[in-house]
């Protein structure tokens, strides 16, 4: 089954527009005052963002090879 090289593109964008933004999140959410508390531990606000940042760019990384890959 062959993909068009249109889709292939939309996945290459999307992949990089992930690993371009979710890195700028995370520099916002380390700066926010809620990721710590009055001790300087992380909070769950910190531990939810780290995980869902973390997962979108695996998730991006994931899209761009395939998307390379059906170029190929």
């Amino acid at each position: 089954m062959e993909i068009p090289v249109a889709w292939s593109v939309v996945l290459i964008v999307t992949a990089l527009w992930n690993l371009l933004i979710w890195p700028r999140f995370w520099q916002r959410i380390v700066a926010d005052p809620r990721s710590r508390d009055a001790d300087g531990r992380p909070t769950k606000f910190l531990t939810v963002h780290s995980v869902l940042i973390a997962v979108s760019l695996v998730l991006g990384l994931a899209v761009g090879v395939l998307g390379v890959l059906t170029l190929l």
